[in-house]
């Protein structure tokens, strides 16, 4: 498995593992991808939470695109267990190497900042921690449970590690009871060998028919990038393979390469091929569907939760 922590310690280098990669060529991204730099107070508040509580947000660690809208509106994803993943996946901007212990206090931190923002629906997501005995499932579930104490009303959403070879870890994060249980599959199957090649498309694809055998009720999410080289076709499998494990709703955004070290995007997919997407998924069943360049999985997703919720009472 292609996980770091047997072969890197710590290290200032952001992704060690890449370092010997030839490099890509950056491509200049079309006009549709385009956003605006975060310059708004109300990104510079949201910032000034996060840091007060040594807080990390996969908004700054992934460089999504999207950060001055979502912090702009004290809208902010925070990243759990720390900084630092036991994956190497070739897409991903978040660093790698071996993780630091985790911080008992990230809890408590997690729900005040979410209580002084005054979120009314939160995702929660976090690296993965191979080097811990449940992948830190428990962890996970201690966040969601400060939230539920601290801000009863405010709805939660996790986007999850696939805690591979973690027996039960799993079940604790389910039994937390999050609203919205959320594991992204990233790409298709057959680019799973160079672009996520730590992880198992079918152990992922199990992992959210478990949420829903486990607790019926609760919403399972789903996303993947495209112009990573995948087929019309392959993108339509995988919308097959996710209802058939149940997910409500489906993701489909434009990748971005972080660095030239990364892999290279293959092609940028137009407006309209997303506006297909999105109209084959919703025949497909999906009760939510976003799919644009732009979309991530935390982008607009407590607009997104309330229709989902609205979709299924609908029903």
């Amino acid at each position: 498995m292609a996980t770091l922590i047997d072969t890197l310690g710590k290290t200032d280098v952001r992704h060690p593992e890449k370092a010997g990669r030839a490099d890509s060529p950056i491509q200049r991204k079309p006009d549709w991808i385009r956003v605006r730099a975060p310059v708004s107070s109300g990104y510079s508040e949201t910032r000034a939470i996060v840091r007060a509580r040594n807080l990390h947000t996969v908004c700054e660690e992934a460089a999504c695109p999207n950060i001055g809208e979502c912090w702009s509106k004290k809208h902010a994803t925070m990243m759990i267990m720390g900084d630092t993943c036991t994956r190497a996946c070739a897409f991903c901007n978040v660093k790698t190497g071996l993780p630091a212990a985790l911080d008992p206090e990230e809890p408590a931190h997690v729900a005040e900042a979410v209580a002084e923002m005054g979120l009314s629906h939160v995702v929660i997501t976090s690296v993965d921690r191979d080097d811990l005995d449940d992948g830190g499932a428990r962890h996970f579930a201690n966040v969601v449970g400060a939230v539920r104490t601290r801000s009863p009303h405010t709805t939660i959403e996790i986007l999850t590690p696939d805690f591979l070879r973690k027996p039960g870890a799993a079940e604790i994060v389910i039994d937390s009871r999050p609203d919205v249980f959320n594991h992204n599959l990233e790409t298709v199957p057959r680019l799973y060998l160079s672009i996520r090649p730590g992880a198992r498309y079918f152990h992922s694809l199990r992992l959210l028919e478990k949420v829903k055998e486990r607790d019926p009720s609760m919403f399972t999410k789903s996303g993947i990038m495209v112009g990573l080289g995948e087929t019309r076709e392959e993108v339509m499998q995988v919308m097959d393979d996710m209802r058939s494990a149940g997910i409500d709703f489906i993701t489909i955004g434009q990748y971005l390469q972080p660095t030239r070290k990364h892999a290279p995007i293959d092609r940028f997919v137009s407006p309209d091929e997303f506006k297909s997407y999105e109209a084959i998924a919703r025949a497909k069943g999906f009760l939510m569907v976003s799919a644009s360049p732009l979309t991530r999985s935390s982008h607009h997703a407590g607009e997104d939760f309330t229709r989902l919720r609205a979709a299924r009472e609908a029903r």
